[in-house]
């Protein structure tokens, strides 16, 4: 069993010096380049920035879906940067939920067996695993189309399947990357909406977003530019 890590007293995210660098010579290319972040938990950040500016990179980066050049990184109070790949699965299994813009689901899996999947892959026994999965399904707001196939969804519906399937495992932290890129207005909404739940509830929430409404209910925004950060603020409603 999982041991339990009280939220008030560890930093969710810490990196120190995080560089990511691609090439060589005059091709180098600092995608990522010597950043510090403290998120603390319970924290709403949204990383925003022009295409190409390093943050699907840092995300990735604190997702342990990419190895930095050099650097030190700690997700819940662990440090990661130096974990195998085996421990860097078990530790994505177990603590973070990923979110992704094309929403990475198995097509040809209902709904609720897409979300129960990653419980089961962290170990979870069916029946718990599933029962989970229907309740994370009606939480956001989808529990009649529990046996339906992706391709029977519309996308903002197979985007909430996909924040459902990110929340089945538990996760200290989840970390979504342009979550509403391929979304149009009324599919924005319903995720808008459903982060702002998390929010509310205290979920660690890390979004790469070109989107100022997500960016509007987040505790804190950062702009990167160049690999870097150019601008950190705390938003008047943060806690």
């Amino acid at each position: 069993m999982r041991a339990h890590l009280d939220r008030t007293e560890i930093m969710m995210l810490r990196a120190r010096g995080l560089t990511k660098r691609y090439g060589w010579n005059d091709s180098l290319v600092r995608a990522v380049d010597e950043i510090d972040l403290d998120v603390p938990a319970g924290q709403s950040l949204a990383i925003m920035g022009p295409s190409g500016c390093g943050k699907s990179t840092l995300l990735h980066l604190l997702g342990g879906l990419q190895r930095p050049t050099s650097g030190e990184l700690w997700v819940a109070g662990r440090r990661i940067d130096r974990l195998g790949e085996r421990a860097l699965a078990k530790l994505r299994r177990h603590h973070i939920g990923l979110v992704f813009q094309s929403f990475h689901l198995m097509d040809e899996l209902t709904a609720v067996e897409n979300v129960e999947l990653a419980a089961l892959l962290a170990g979870t026994s069916p029946g718990p695993a599933r029962r989970r999965a229907l309740h994370l399904l009606d939480r956001v707001g989808l529990a009649d189309r529990a046996a339906h196939l992706p391709s029977e969804l519309s996308g903002g519906q197979r985007q909430r399947v996909a924040i459902a399937r990110a929340l089945s495992n538990s996760p200290q932290v989840v970390l979504a990357d342009e979550p509403t890129g391929n979304l149009d207005s009324a599919a924005t909404l319903e995720v808008l909406r459903l982060f702002e739940e998390l929010r509310a509830a205290g979920q660690t929430l890390v979004v790469v977003t070109h989107d100022a409404r997500i960016a509007a209910i987040a505790d804190r925004v950062i702009a990167m530019r160049d690999g870097a950060f150019a601008d950190d603020s705390m938003l008047a409603g943060a806690r």
